[in-house]
């Protein structure tokens, strides 16, 4: 069994109590010390993931990706299909090429449009 690498560094901030309960609240909710609730949500920030994809290691993005590659590969398969093609092997391969170029990106959109409040898409407040 590999040991994880040994946590010698601090770090530290002062917030509000009202703050503070916010930060306890979101740990509890995740069945998180604050000091682990902090770490990874520190740490996901800096390695690109939303918070809510780090309690699942990440894997919420990468299931998302690959639902967003495999939709794009079957929407236009049927669509071949329904003009009454039949897409070669060479087809699918480029196919399968392109969605999985563009499947991180598109899957992070997705889970941003999703996070947004409901009847208000791009508004920030």
């Amino acid at each position: 069994m590999v040991k994880p690498p040994l946590r010698t560094k601090t770090l530290g901030t002062k917030v509000s109590e009202e703050e503070f309960a916010q930060l306890e609240r979101a740990a509890s909710e995740r069945g998180l010390t604050l000091s682990e609730w902090c770490r990874e949500t520190l740490l996901a920030s800096v390695n690109g993931q939303d918070e809510k994809s780090a309690d699942a290691g990440g894997t919420g993005h990468a299931l998302m990706a690959e639902l967003v590659a495999l939709r794009a590969i079957l929407l236009n398969v049927l669509f071949k299909l329904a003009n009454g093609e039949k897409p070669t092997a060479e087809e699918m391969q480029r196919l399968i090429d392109r969605a999985d170029a563009d499947k991180l990106k598109k899957a992070r959109e997705r889970l941003a449009q999703a996070a947004e409040p409901e009847g208000q898409p791009g508004e920030k407040s």
